[in-house]
């Protein structure tokens, strides 16, 4: 309730800055012409200004937390999915948290859509946050055409577009609820037939997460630079996504056990929760370097100009963030957790998990924000809607945790899990 409280009134107090041209960059927007015609086209950087900022704003800002949130619940179902292909007794001692963070899934996808629809209708002919949807864009001949998003118009349609991110997030959701509803039958029930049935869901949602994910990393986060692309993205954002949701976990997993709760979790189970996160903050640096190398290697224009903006587009606004995204995801959990008495201490645990966290966050802000509101984004509006989006996820979240025993008691693997050493 705090974090929402907290939110709600940073929101306002940044909407009424943004609504009085304080601080909201927009000033920056005229010298930065020529950087966004270099992703959009002179039309694009222009009309898209036919919104008010603090609207945009409020688009982006929603957009780029919700689509982080949305990924992070959406790993609590991967993490039991892997964990339960692996037969990795392990991690049956926090089964429940990572169930939990499916809480989001559907709220959240109602919310990806109406988002979607409203900044459509909002636009005036240019969507807020997407210039693909700029009307007339895809008919040659028409003022505002564009010859590289037209050769997308078989992928970039609404119809398709709306339609996979209905069937991703319906897939997610199902398979969410499917794994959740074989947990709690078991613990009614017991026997090892709703675990056997669990493995063959799990592996089917694999298959499907593995593609679905990819296309929503495209859709919801690189169709926002259109003219840009990058093979490796889809990893990209998965990465942050996964090693966020492990982030989550493991803090989720020592605030209850400070308050009382899982007193079979042990130091054991935090230090393997800590070895993925650090782990995966490497895997999630070396996908950010595979992907920045390449593309200043090859230093082809439709491929540099997403890092270009980055690095010092818009008067340098993103420089400094940019190479502190480096810091707070790769160089502070790597140095931190490097030792193994480092993962297995809960106050060490705590400082990294609440810094990747932020850190991921962040990520997507980086993602979004520049081919959005090229100089006009800022803060205050921002973490505004990304305390409200994190309180009311954690209210959801607590409140499916509190619905069922915090141990799957019944589980074939409980006892290993209580047992476990590292």
């Amino acid at each position: 309730m705090l974090f929402i409280v907290a939110g709600v009134v940073l929101l306002v107090a940044g909407l009424i800055m943004s609504a009085m041209g304080i601080g909201s960059g927009h000033h920056e927007v005229a010298g930065a012409a020529h950087g966004a015609a270099a992703e959009h086209g002179a039309a694009g950087a222009h009309g898209e200004g036919h919104a008010a900022v603090w609207l945009r704003r409020l688009f982006a800002s929603f957009w780029q937390s919700n689509v982080f949130f949305l990924g992070v619940s959406a790993v609590g179902t991967v993490f039991v999915a892997i964990n339960t292909v692996a037969y990795a007794g392990w991690s049956i001692m926090v089964r429940r948290i990572a169930e939990a963070f499916s809480a989001w899934i559907l709220p959240g996808g109602i919310l990806l859509l109406a988002l979607f629809v409203g900044a459509d209708l909002l636009g005036g002919g240019h969507n807020l946050l997407f210039h693909w949807r700029t009307e007339g864009i895809m008919e040659e001949g028409h003022p505002n055409y564009d010859a590289i998003i037209a050769g997308k118009s078989g992928f970039l349609n609404l119809g398709f577009y709306i339609g996979r991110m209905i069937a991703f997030v319906g897939i997610w959701w199902f398979f969410s609820e499917r794994l959740r509803k074989l947990s709690l039958a078991e613990d009614q029930m017991g026997g090892t037939g709703f675990w056997d049935k669990s493995i063959n869901v799990s592996a089917m949602f694999l298959v499907l997460y593995a593609v679905s994910s990819s296309i929503s990393a495209w859709d919801w986060v690189m169709s926002i630079d259109t003219h840009w692309f990058s093979t490796m993205f889809g990893w990209y954002v998965f990465a942050s996504w996964w090693v966020s949701g492990i982030a989550g976990i493991l803090l989720t997993a020592i605030y209850l056990k400070q308050a009382g709760y899982l007193r079979w979790l042990n130091a054991n189970h935090l230090h393997d929760l800590g070895k993925l996160m650090f782990g995966f903050s490497i895997f999630w640096t070396y996908v950010w370097f595979s992907q920045f190398m390449l593309i200043w290697y090859a230093n082809l224009p439709e491929e540099a100009v997403y890092f270009n903006q980055r690095l010092g587009g818009f008067d340098g606004k993103y420089t400094w963030l940019f190479f502190f995204n480096l810091i707070i995801n790769f160089a502070f959990p790597f140095l931190v957790l490097m030792t193994r008495d480092a993962k297995r201490q809960i106050i060490m645990l705590k400082i990294v998990a609440m810094a990747v966290l932020i850190g991921h966050w962040l990520d997507f802000y980086m993602m979004v924000m520049p081919g959005t509101m090229q100089g006009d984004s800022g803060f205050i509006i921002e973490i505004g809607t990304g305390l409200l989006f994190l309180g009311t996820f954690l209210w959801l979240m607590t409140s499916r945790l509190a619905k069922a025993p915090l141990v799957p008691i019944n589980h074939p693997f409980v006892e290993e899990s209580v047992h476990h050493t590292t």
